[in-house]
């Protein structure tokens, strides 16, 4: 069993294996121990004052993707395709994650990129119909590496997203043509500029995750050193940030820049294990809780892609889950 969700007042927990259980726990008490199954669960402490609102974030929906796990041309994976008849498997998962986001009376909905497999003209229109006629003007979005292999320019735009406790600096990342990611220097004005003026807390996102440590070269598979030291500088700078969170890697993982400000990665939609992120905005704090898209069909094809990659060595499973203190947790105000 998987504990894959805890917040003040929530633990949830999926059984692996198609069709499998689902356990909720609700109305529960903040900082509270529970036991579900064999497991012992403390609930996330609740930050201080009133909650001002909830915003919603996903990123990796891939419209008009076929087969799962496949990188490039190698044969190796395993690759997952949907059985003759299914409806295609981004178009399953990104359903359940509107339909379960859309219950949640969101402020806001903010789509940190990839969403399409190619950037072709029918993936962004089914992109748009799922989630524009959902949430309308709620909805946010940037691009990522796969909306622009071709030199493409939908949603290439930084935008500053005003909600009620929280501002969001939304960052197009994109290298066109690139899987790689960079701020530009421009950029990097824009958000110091707005964060400087900024009359509450400050949270960036953008598709590309941050270059922390390791060895530092230019084609890092994110955002490049350069760039995302000077983001690590604005935010030392500038207490109002109080994090970055991206994508890209398809994985759940949780850092630290120089500052201490949180560098955040959230999983996928589209395969394992499915998921979207939600942010609890209080007068004192901030908590995210990443959901697992929990509808029949969405848990279903997740549990089939649990072991993507396997045949390059990689545990996907635990990789792209990650630990529960990477996908539930508390964000202070500094």
């Amino acid at each position: 069993m998987d504990i894959t969700t805890v917040a003040d007042d929530l633990i949830v927990a999926h059984r692996a294996g198609e069709g499998g259980e689902v356990v909720r726990l609700t109305d529960l008490h903040p900082a509270s121990i529970y036991h579900v199954g064999n497991y012992e669960v403390q609930t996330l402490p609740r930050p201080p004052g009133e909650l001002l609102c909830r915003f919603g974030t996903v990123n990796d929906l891939h419209f008009g993707e076929v087969e799962c796990g496949k990188i490039d041309g190698d044969p190796r994976g395993p690759i997952e395709r949907v059985e003759p008849g299914e409806p295609p498997h981004p178009v399953t998962m990104n359903q359940a994650a509107v339909a379960e986001m859309a219950a949640t009376g969101l402020a806001a909905v903010i789509v940190k990129g990839d969403v399409s497999n190619d950037g072709t003209d029918d993936e962004f229109t089914a992109f748009e119909a799922c989630y524009r006629d959902a949430f309308g003007d709620r909805l946010h979005v940037t691009r990522g590496n796969h909306d622009s292999y071709r030199g493409q320019h939908c949603y290439a735009s930084d935008e500053w997203i005003e909600l009620p406790g929280v501002c969001v600096a939304l960052l197009d990342t994109v290298l066109p043509e690139q899987t790689t990611g960079t701020i530009s220097a421009a950029q990097l004005q824009w958000l110091e500029d707005l964060v400087a003026a900024a009359d509450r807390p400050v949270i960036v996102l953008g598709h590309h995750q941050q270059w922390i440590s390791g060895r530092r070269h230019p084609g890092y598979f994110g955002l490049d050193p350069d760039s995302s030291d000077a983001l690590s500088a604005i935010a030392a700078r500038h207490s109002r940030i109080v994090a970055y969170a991206a994508g890209h890697t398809h994985r759940h993982r949780l850092r630290q820049m120089s500052c201490g400000v949180p560098s955040i990665e959230v999983g996928c939609v589209k395969d394992f294990p499915g998921t979207w992120a939600e942010y609890r905005v209080y007068d004192g704090g901030i908590t995210q809780v990443v959901h697992r898209l929990s509808s029949p069909k969405a848990l279903n094809w997740s549990e089939r892609c649990r072991h993507l990659l396997a045949d390059f060595g990689i545990d996907y499973e635990r990789y792209a889950l990650g630990n529960l203190e990477d996908r539930c947790f508390n964000i202070p105000l500094r």
